[in-house]
C-alpha cells in the first residue's frame, strides 16, 4: 500500500527537478566524484561481507598478470 501511495507521489517531473537542484548545489564536476566515493563505499561494503571472496578474486588477478 505505501509503495503504490508513493508511486504516485513521485513523478518524472519531480525526478527531473531534483536532478537540477543536485546540479546547481554541487555542479557539474563534482558530481562523479560523489558517484565515484559512492562506488568505492558500496564495494569496500561487499568486501568486507565477503573478505573471502574477494582474496580468490586478488589471487586470480595476480596469477594473470604473472
Amino acid at each position: 500500500m505505501i509503495t503504490s501511495i508513493l508511486i504516485g507521489i513521485i513523478g518524472p517531473w519531480q525526478i527531473v527537478l531534483i536532478v537540477l537542484v543536485v546540479l546547481l548545489l554541487f555542479g557539474g564536476k563534482k558530481i562523479p566524484e560523489l558517484m565515484r566515493g559512492l562506488g568505492k563505499g558500496i564495494r569496500e561494503f561487499k568486501d568486507g561481507i565477503n573478505p573471502d571472496e574477494q582474496k580468490k578474486k586478488d589471487e586470480e588477478t595476480a596469477e594473470k598478470k604473472d
